[in-house]
């Protein structure tokens, strides 16, 4: 089995991003799962790029989209992408968006694959703060899960990859320059998306 891992790059201002740091800190294989690491850029139309890029060459049976959500005081697990860019700041490609399909003439939202309820249950049962989410926001995120979803579903019966999105807080040196941000470290980070990959990897 083969999952496909993505973290972001840095954006809005950042030079760092905690979802490409625990991404890229996995284990390259995980509950018997060999795990493809892939950094993608914080750009609407650039990350559907790349995420292609990397199921054509790797073809995954899952795909596990981790982000940033700066101010969460605990794990995201995302239970719904949905149709639209609607960005309250630039991408790194200075793209802001309005009111835009991600997939013109494509369904409104699409439900994430992955057995998210076990995940959060599992992150909590570990001591770990989770808790499931109803909204991937609309920036390049919510972009990216709704891509992965959307070309799950076109694939051929049987040859669909499952797909869902984490998204993890500040780590503790980027919550420092923002007064009362909540953070989480490296480390429990890496430890929670192990967990959901391992979830994952136990569904097949």
């Amino acid at each position: 089995m083969k999952i496909l891992v993505t973290g972001f790059t840095p954006f809005g201002g950042e030079t760092i991003n905690p979802s490409w740091e625990a991404v890229r800190a996995l284990d390259d294989s995980i509950a018997g799962a060999d795990i493809i690491k892939c950094e993608i850029p914080t750009e609407f139309e650039a990350s559907i790029d790349a995420l292609k890029a990397a199921i054509d060459a790797h073809q995954p049976n899952a795909i596990l989209c981790v982000g940033q959500f700066g101010g969460s005081p605990s794990i995201q697990v995302e239970r719904v992408a949905i149709n639209l860019r609607d960005a309250r700041i630039p991408d790194n490609a200075g793209f802001q968006p309005h009111d835009q399909p991600v997939v013109g003439s494509a369904p409104d939202a699409f439900f994430s694959t992955i057995p998210t309820r076990q995940i959060t249950d599992r992150l909590r049962a570990a001591g770990i703060p989770a808790a499931l989410s109803y909204s991937a926001g609309t920036y390049v995120c919510n972009n990216l899960l709704y891509a992965a979803l959307y070309e799950s579903s076109q694939a051929e019966k049987g040859n669909s990859a499952r797909c869902g999105f984490i998204h993890v807080p500040y780590l503790p040196d980027q919550a420092a320059a923002v007064s009362n941000a909540p953070s989480m470290s490296l480390e429990l980070m890496v430890q929670a998306l192990t967990i959901a990959v391992g979830t994952i990897a136990e569904c097949r």
